[in-house]
This record gives structure tokens, sequence and C-alpha cells, in this order.
């Protein structure tokens, strides 16, 4: 299995490759559409010249970082918030991982281990952390023991509910479909 979102080839061909751009887009999938997540660090790292590190970006000027997000197009709907953000992760990163994120699931001894991981990552809640532990297990191959029972329903084979689902436009179409009916449900419980 590979990752293939329906973003331009060589945003995809970074996140394949490079475990710090798929954790950054993670990171920035909220409050935006994912193609656009997925994109901006594609986009970082051409605004930066070069395909950045965890030590870099942790150590990097805020200021500076925060221009670089904001400059437009923004890397997110909220630029200064997300460029914090990352920097937080990256520093997280760095402390932890000693600054691979790829340690972060090649360390993990199983699936809730995996997903306690991901979890203590800034801005990770609950849910975030289940999408992209199945992410991890249904695109890039990382298995651990119990990853899918971890990941909850996300985790689920033949499940169109998040990104970790998406393969092209059609399953983009169902996920986006499930979660207007997701919408739709908590709309009518409230009501």
């Amino acid at each position: 299995m590979t990752l293939s979102l329906p973003i331009d080839p060589e945003a995809n061909a970074l996140l394949a490759r490079d475990p710090l751009a798929l954790l950054t887009g993670m990171v920035l999938d909220q409050q935006i559409p994912l193609e656009k997540a997925f994109t901006s660090p594609y986009v970082l790292s051409q605004r930066l010249g070069h395909v950045p590190d965890a030590r870099e970006l942790a150590g990097y000027d805020p200021d500076a970082l925060i221009e670089i997000f904001a400059r437009p197009p923004a890397l997110h709907r909220f630029p200064k918030a997300m460029a914090a953000r990352v920097q937080e992760v990256c520093r997280v990163v760095v402390e932890r991982y000693d600054g691979d994120p790829a340690r972060i699931w090649a360390d993990a001894t199983d699936g809730p281990d995996l997903l306690r991981r991901i979890g203590e990552l800034p801005g990770f809640g609950k849910q975030k952390s289940q999408i992209f532990l199945a992410l991890l297990g249904k695109r890039v191959g990382v298995r651990p023991t119990g990853w899918r029972e971890a990941a909850g329903g996300y985790g689920d084979d033949g499940a169109y509910r998040s990104v970790a689902d998406i393969t092209d436009g059609e399953s983009l179409r169902r996920v986006r479909e499930f979660k207007q009916q997701q919408k739709a449900a908590a709309r009518a419980a409230r009501d």
C-alpha cells in the first residue's frame, strides 16, 4: 500500500517519502480541506527552498515561521496558530524521538502504545490520533499488533471515514459524504 491522495503528485511524493511531511499534514488537517492540509508541507518546503527536518522547524524563529505560513496563499486558515502548533510538534519530536518522527511509530510496541504516542503530540486528541494511526496502518504499512482496534472505527477495512481511506477522487467523495452524514446526525441530536 502507498499513500495516494488526490493532490499534486509532487506533494504526494513528499508525503510518501518524508515522515515529517506526513505528520505536518496531519497536524494541519483541521478546519481546512484535507487537500490543502496535506499539500501544505510541500508548499512549505518550496518556500524554504528545501525539505525541512524537525530540528530546523523546532528551532526556527517563531515570527519568521509565522510569516512563511501566512504568505499568500497561506498554508492554513489560521497561519499563526498552526505555525506555532507545527513548531510545538517538532519540539516534541526532537525531545522524545531524537528529531526522527518515524520513531513515533517505529519504536511503538503495539497499537495501543502507538495510539498513546500519537496522542501525546500537541493538538492530537483521541479522534485525530486514531485517524493518524489508521492512516499509518492503511496507507503507510505501519501495522503493530492491535493497530486496527486502537484506531477504532477508523481502522475498519472498507470504511470511508477519514483521510486514511482516501486513494482517489471517488474515495474522497465517499469520505466527504460520510462526514456530512455525521454532521447532520449531530445537528439532529442537538435539535
